[in-house]
């Protein structure tokens, strides 16, 4: 292990000591060889620990330690049922209320990104922050044109702490792969690999700005969710404007109350925006903790959710997407052997698992729950059994799917805070049917086909070429070094496959041809009509082969 990294290790260990919060060295069984260093260092016997509850402690602890342990600590303070009520408010501070730096540090890091004063920028500029958060803080300001805006302004220095951090990470995670038994299934070093890329992303804010952009394209006239304007003139790396919002933070739940907010409408919208950005859009806001979250009532009926800082956003590659899908609605149908099918079929449990075993073992866990509200749900004894689930069929953990989850219990998290009674299952099932629904519709089949034409076109050019050659290719031409009977069979079965490849091909082709026919209102519509069953005996005869 290098020397920096122990050094921070150390250093880690030192701070949760000086804030009393040596339950938490002794529990960790990484550090127990080093934490006598300092219960014998006198500067530990004689120094001042920090006054205030446990929850403050921790908390302060935390801001100490810098932006990755504050992330840490803004992710579980979602779940507070998680957690003691103390801890989980105490922690929901740091989602904006992080220690902010100064304001004429701001404004000189501002003038150095514009090459120009903030007067020459602004008409109006706040030193005083409105919030401040691990990696960045915002400041309220107005455009010289008269437009509100805030600034976000990344903090000084904030990549060589990340980078510091995410050494360490690194190191702990290639010691716990090759020490814990745990290490292969739970994959330590990919997971740290996913979170890097996703920190790193948070300090370009050009990149926050198009994610913001992609977002509001997405939702543009659905009023589900508002996504503020960007103005890409004064967007650079360090420095983002932004239209100003005025909403109710999501948290703030008495203010909803009182303005007359349908919160069962507000909760369940919430459920909606989360599938409709993971299936339809396949582009969700991946850090929808509360203090990212608002919400505009000037109808109270009709509330809408307000998103801030994109820093943080997700998407999936098409087959775990359909797999998570096929997943959610087997659950919701109680098909629980079609979940053990498709953890087999994605590869997420080894091939030799039996079935009818973790059928049954899915069964356990979900059946308690199902068709009850939020309120009745023990989310904590659910992870406990999902995880022994995991560890008994030796479940890996897929890192490209974390942050995923990680959304997913911050949506459960509003959700249970907005509104306890809400029924998970009624509201996100018609979502994910119609997604289903309309990814195997012929009108989506037609416009893939569209899409891929060109691609198509220049298989079919190439075809009659290969036919020639395949057709060419007389048997029992192996040369001598060549003939065994293993050899001879797999020469056999890969021009089995090149036939199936041609003949599928081809048939895509015609299935393409007859499609664009019928698009194109062309009559009469029989050669549509033969194309098709052209193009359905070619597929049926590249199976049979």
């Amino acid at each position: 292990m290098k020397l920096r990294v122990l050094l921070r290790l150390l250093e880690i260990q030192r701070v949760l000591l000086r804030h009393g919060l040596d339950g938490y060295v002794r529990a960790t069984h990484l550090y127990r060889p080093l934490r006598f260093v300092f219960f014998l260092s006198p500067g530990i016997w004689f120094a001042r620990r920090r006054p205030g509850s446990r929850a403050v402690r921790l908390r302060e602890a935390l801001e100490e330690l810098g932006p990755i342990f504050v992330k840490f600590g803004q992710a579980v303070s979602t779940r507070r049922d998680l957690l003691p009520p103390d801890i989980a408010d105490e922690l929901a501070r740091l989602q904006d209320r992080v220690p902010p730096f100064p304001g004429e540090v701001a404004r000189a890091l501002i003038e150095a990104a514009y090459g120009a004063p903030v007067s020459a920028v602004f008409g109006a500029f706040d030193a005083t922050p409105l919030a401040a958060a691990s990696i960045a803080q915002v400041h309220a300001a107005r455009l010289l044109s008269g437009q509100e805006v805030v600034v976000k302004v990344l903090r000084p220095g904030m990549r060589a702490v990340i980078a510091r951090d995410l050494e360490v990470l690194h190191a702990l995670a290639q010691l716990a792969e090759r020490y814990w038994s745990e290490g292969p299934r739970l994959r330590p070093r990919e997971i740290v690999a996913e979170y890097e890329k996703t920190v790193l992303d948070e300090l370009d804010l050009m990149r926050e700005a198009a994610n913001a952009s992609q977002l509001k394209r997405n939702f543009a006239g659905t009023g589900l969710l508002y996504v503020p304007e960007v103005y890409w003139d004064y967007c650079r790396n360090e420095v983002m404007v932004m239209e100003r919002i005025h909403g109710v933070p999501i948290s703030d739940l008495a203010t909803l109350r009182a303005a007359g907010t349908n919160i069962p409408r507000l909760a369940e919208n919430g459920v909606r925006i989360f599938f409709t950005q993971v299936f339809r859009h396949n582009f969700f806001h991946a850090d929808m903790h509360p203090g990212n979250i608002f919400v505009l009532i000037e109808d109270p009926q009709q509330p809408r959710y307000a998103a801030v800082d994109f820093g943080i956003v997700g998407t999936l590659d098409p087959r775990d997407q359909h797999y998570l899908a096929e997943n959610f609605l087997a659950v919701f149908d109680r098909d629980y052997r079609r979940v053990a099918q498709l953890h087999l079929e994605s590869g997420w449990v080894p091939a030799a698992t039996r079935l009818d075993e973790m059928e049954s073992a899915v069964r356990t866990v979900c059946e308690p729950i199902f068709d009850r509200p939020l309120k009745d749900i023990s989310f904590g004894r659910i992870l406990l059994r999902l995880f022994e689930i995991s560890r008994r069929f030796n479940m890996q953990v897929q890192p490209q799917l974390i942050l995923l989850q990680k959304t997913l219990l911050n949506v459960e998290g509003l959700g249970r805070q907005l509104y306890p009674e809400l029924d998970i299952w009624s509201t996100a099932s018609p979502i994910l049917r119609e997604w289903m629904h309309e990814r195997t519709s012929v009108r989506t089949l037609l416009a893939t086909l569209r899409r891929n034409a060109p691609a198509l076109l220049a298989a079919a050019e190439r075809l009659p070429l290969r036919l020639e050659r395949s057709l060419r290719t007389p048997p029992g031409t192996e040369t001598a070094a060549l003939a065994t009977v293993e050899l001879a069979a797999l020469r056999r079965e890969l021009r089995r496959g090149a036939w199936r490849r041609e003949l599928g091909s081809l048939g895509a082709v015609l299935l393409l041809l007859a499609g664009l026919w019928v698009l194109a209102h062309r009559q009469p519509l029989w050669p549509a009509w033969l194309g098709l069953s052209a193009a359905l005996a070619l597929l049926l005869a590249g199976l049979r082969r």
